[in-house]
């Protein structure tokens, strides 16, 4: 695929450099980055480390809650934050909703954990066999 963001094309120009051994100056019009973005270091926000723990502690007690809901989660709790600011850190971490399943089989308990229970012993779980009785002679 295209490299179009700029730390994408940082890396690529990194990459070059390296394997080449061409200049910074010809890796960065060959990739089409602009050398003093390739010269800036990212500094994350002071409160990126806070903010991501706060959303990844509502995701995990709001399983159901996606991004949006988790944004106006977090506002009501007093952070100033944006619903793009939000998603970026959501997808940063790979946090996803689980899709809905049937009520019939569901893995989910309802804390939104997707943890399936197994018999613990015999005896735990009971199930009705209607199928026996019909195909047993």
């Amino acid at each position: 695929g295209k490299v179009l963001s700029p730390s994408r094309k940082r890396v690529a120009v990194d990459h070059v450099v390296d394997e080449l051994g061409v200049s910074v100056r010809r890796a960065c019009r060959v990739v089409g980055q602009h050398r003093s973005t390739q010269r800036r270091e990212k500094t994350p926000r002071y409160d990126e480390g806070a903010l991501t723990a706060a959303i990844i502690a509502l995701a995990e007690r709001f399983g159901r809650y996606g991004y949006r809901r988790i944004t106006a989660l977090l506002r009501e709790a007093g952070w100033s934050v944006s619903t793009g600011r939000v998603y970026r850190i959501w997808r940063r971490e790979g946090l996803k909703v689980p899709q809905k399943q049937p009520k019939r089989g569901r893995l989910w308990l309802n804390d939104g954990s997707c943890v399936r229970l197994r018999p613990a012993h015999k005896g735990h779980v009971w199930s009705y066999d209607f199928v026996q009785d019909r195909t047993h002679d």
